[in-house]
């Protein structure tokens, strides 16, 4: 693991251990500016900051940076009532990748705390296996039944345990190892 992967994870200890995670904005994109500001603060100049480039990884595009406000605004804005809809909101912000490194660590954070606010769950990402994990993602784009069956079998209703909280951070960081996983800037036109 990188030393900024390595700090980036201790900040995410932090942000449980102090509490300061209770002051999330729940499901909007200020609370994930937030979450990605805790983790990224001072190892990346854009900590916290929408990209204003495109990028994409492995040949798909991500959300147009021209676009990408007016994208965020309509994940923000949809329906969490359900484990259905949470995940779908999920799938949604993957696709957009609002920053330019960092997404995934950041929209697992974002997804628990929707999950604890509204279904009184999160995941327990240590029954989550990587590659079942990051193909079910990659799928999801055109159809989320596999992530949602993925997830829903790791649904844990101890929402406030720590253990489940830091080998969820364990997992996460784990998802991005080892794989040349990093977004691509794309030169060119804003689309």
């Amino acid at each position: 693991m990188g030393q900024i992967d390595g700090l980036s994870k201790k900040k995410a200890y932090q942000l449980f251990d102090s509490g300061d995670i209770s002051n999330i904005e729940v499901g909007t994109i200020k609370g994930l500016r937030q979450i990605h500001k805790c983790l990224f603060e001072g190892l990346y100049d854009f900590a916290g900051i929408i990209r204003n480039q495109n990028i994409s990884k492995g040949g798909f595009r991500f959300a147009g940076s021209l676009y990408l406000n007016e994208s965020l605004a309509k994940i923000e804005a949809m329906p969490e009532t359900d484990f259905k809809e949470i995940i779908k909101k999920y799938v949604e912000l993957n696709i957009a990748r609002p920053f330019i490194e960092g997404n995934g660590r950041s929209g697992r954070l974002w997804l628990d705390l929707i999950l604890k606010k509204n279904l009184k769950v999160c995941v327990d990402w240590q029954k989550v296996d990587k590659i079942a994990y990051l193909q079910a993602m990659e799928r999801s784009p055109i159809n989320d039944l596999e992530v949602k069956t993925l997830l829903k079998k790791a649904l844990s209703d101890k929402i406030g345990d720590r253990e489940i909280f830091i080998k969820g951070i364990e997992q996460s960081y784990y998802y991005e190892e080892a794989e040349n996983y990093k977004e691509n800037i794309v030169k060119g036109k804003n689309d």
